[in-house]
């Protein structure tokens, strides 16, 4: 029997790993009392090196959760399921989480762990170790095949599978905290960061199917699949706050019959009752809230649904709406294949049934077929480019049909094509008319995620016809044409169309704005720097980055409101380098990465002339300003004449 310190730390194993996922973490209900064997075994024994027996343990026995949300999806074999959880986990909460993970993954003698400190290698570690703690535990989930069971009787019990299960998280180590540092140990990986346990930074932890897997749980598949009557059986005890969808295969005249709770083997009948649909797809969801406040504890809670497929009484038949397409009405596919038609949002209204309904439609040409999904959108499976008319009748899900069928035409309205013309600054938009309608009105536009161009509105016959969309307003990157066709006695068509076209960025235009003497720069009294001004614009709309280069130096210290920008620059480094005329180069870069740049020539007023500069035959001397030779002579000459001339007059 491992201690309370070594049960705390595998606990915690599941905790960090399966992190309520493992809400109703399952207890084997091998023996005849589902009571008796449902009581998980709190014991967890570390076996080997780096391996933890999860075996026995639930989640609520050591740990309180927020909320957390399972949906568990019945595979048509009726023996696998698609096992998704979600567990939300707040404030201190979290804290106890991350403490619980560092002591588990310090145990595992995993590099970091157990030093009060969360970090990104052992989030990983984490994620790699919970899978096979999960398959190493229970469901606490039972079925059993015959009229309503509650004890006594052998179950039938899920488990997890392993290759099946993969682990997420959100903000288990949060990369903005504010104690945020890099991994101290010296094994730690490239880019590994920790932040210290006592974080209270909310967190979720999620269960899923692994990649290219198709369950992550398996039963002991009912003889009769469902069809005859069963039993669910689910152990909540200790779950606090929790939801629990269950979605069943497609079974003619499934329903749930009763349902019960029992608390220490007495029933409950102060609690909700699970609510039932009827999917338009045939299926059967189950959704069932549990609250199980801390006072109650530790009383045994099980959960009991019967379900039968006996016929219901007083079955209404499904009724036509007036919202439905009329006879004979046209329903346009966007192209071959299986294609989304009508969405739920849009179907839901075109019938009514107190017990849900289906779509049942046989078409005339062969391969051609129909389905709805559980929100009930309108799904057609088409060959070719052609057509094909379909008789429809509205099902419910004990096989009552409406009195009325409808007859509709399916098929594809055009074929499209599209190329761009960055000199018109046009999309060439071409659509090719199948026949499927005599004329429409097109009305369609180019397209991006968070931008639209303007619409263009036009009508096509019976023949080929190219129009130009603008793609002004829209930025660089992906362009897809989004828009509607409408035509006599046809379902309005909704198309969004990608033909991998790219609009390519143009680059940023930048002006000066120069002063009223047509001075490129504003000088400043001590002479030291000169302030520039000016206006950037980037045709694409996208954000500008501006970066000036002088005297070997750059700066990005603009001043931008809107498209206008003013920038001070200091001549000092220029001053250094004797430099005192100033080639400025100032760049802008879109989102891009295309970059649009201005050469600016400035002059420094301030600079002294060089005044002593001799020029000999229109050009400066060697000497760097001294008299030449011959103009020394003549100077003396001069002189000499001068004194003798001076000398004469006084004799």
């Amino acid at each position: 029997m491992a201690d309370g310190n070594t049960r705390l730390k595998i606990s915690s194993l599941i905790l960090s790993a399966i992190l309520l996922m493992m809400t109703f973490s399952p207890t084997q209900i091998q023996d005849n009392s589902f009571e008796e064997n449902i009581v998980p075994n709190v014991e967890a024994r570390e076996d080997d090196v780096g391996q933890v027996n999860c075996s026995g343990l639930t989640f609520e026995d050591l740990f309180d959760y927020d909320f957390a949300s399972f949906s568990i999806n019945i595979l048509d074999d009726w023996a696998t399921a698609d096992y998704y959880a979600n567990a939300w986990v707040n404030g201190s909460n979290a804290a106890t989480v991350r403490e619980n993970l560092d002591e588990l993954i310090g145990s595992q003698d995993v590099p970091g762990g157990g030093n009060g400190w969360l970090s990104t290698d052992e989030r990983d570690a984490v994620r790699a170790i919970g899978p096979d703690c999960i398959a190493d535990m229970d469901t606490r989930i039972g079925l059993k095949e015959g009229v309503a069971h509650r004890t006594g009787v052998d179950w039938n019990n899920w488990s997890f599978i392993q290759d099946g299960i993969q682990l997420d998280e959100v903000n288990l180590v949060p990369s903005d905290h504010e104690e945020k540092r890099n991994c101290q140990n010296l094994l730690a990986s490239n880019g590994c960061y920790e932040i210290p346990v006592s974080a209270t930074d909310d967190l979720e932890i999620s269960m899923f199917v692994a990649d290219e897997e198709t369950y992550n749980a398996e039963f002991n598949q009912l003889p009769n699949k469902g069809v005859s009557n069963f039993t669910l059986a689910l152990n909540v005890t200790n779950v606090t706050d929790a939801s629990f969808v269950l979605t069943f295969p497609q079974t003619q005249g499934l329903r749930m019959l009763e349902f019960s709770t029992m608390d220490d083997g007495i029933q409950n009948d102060a609690l909700e009752i699970p609510v039932v649909e009827n999917l338009p797809n045939g299926r059967m969801r189950v959704t069932i809230d549990v609250e199980y406040p801390d006072s109650n504890y530790p009383a045994i809670r099980e959960i009991y649904v019967d379900f039968t497929t006996q016929e219901v009484e007083d079955n209404d038949i499904p009724i036509w709406s007036s919202s439905a397409p009329d006879e004979g009405k046209i329903i346009p596919l966007s192209d071959d294949g299986t294609v989304v038609v009508v969405n739920g949002d849009i179907t839901e209204n075109w019938a009514s049934d107190n017990h849900g309904w289906t779509l049942d439609c046989n078409f005339v040409e062969d391969g051609w077929s129909s389905q709805m999904d559980e929100d009930g959108a309108f799904i057609i499976t088409s060959v070719g480019t052609g057509s094909s008319q379909a008789t429809c009748n509205l099902v419910d899900p004990y096989g009552e049909t409406s009195e009325l069928s409808r007859t509709w035409t399916f098929g594809q309205l055009f074929t499209a094509s599209a190329a761009m013309n960055e000199q018109s600054e046009e999309l060439e938009f071409t659509i090719t008319p199948t026949g499927l309608v005599g004329e429409m009105t097109i009305i369609a536009h180019a397209h991006q995620s968070n931008n639209m161009a303007d619409a263009k509105t036009i009508t096509v016959a019976t023949n080929e016809l190219t129009t130009g969309l603008s793609l002004k307003k829209l930025r660089p990157g992906l362009v897809m044409v989004m828009g509607t066709a409408d035509a006599t006695n046809m379902l309005t068509y909704s198309f969004m169309l990608n033909f991998g076209l790219e609009k390519s960025s143009s680059p940023p235009v930048i002006e000066l704005i120069t002063g009223i003497s047509q001075e490129n720069a504003t000088w400043d009294d001590s002479g030291l720097k000169f302030t520039l001004k000016g206006i950037v614009i980037d045709p694409d709309g996208e954000e500008v980055t501006l970066m000036l280069s002088l005297c070997s130096g750059s700066t990005t210290d603009f001043t931008q409101v809107g498209t206008n920008w003013e920038i001070d620059v200091s001549i000092a480094s220029c001053m250094s380098q004797g430099i005192t005329e100033y080639d400025v180069i100032i760049s802008a870069t879109d989102e891009s990465g295309v970059i649009g740049t201005l050469s600016v020539f400035i002059t420094d007023p301030y600079a002294e002339d060089d005044s002593d500069t001799v020029i000999v035959d229109g050009e400066p001397s060697e000497e760097g300003g001294l008299p030449s030779l011959s103009m020394l002579s003549t100077l003396i000459i001069t002189l000499l004449a001068m004194a003798f001339w001076q000398r004469k007059q006084y004799l």
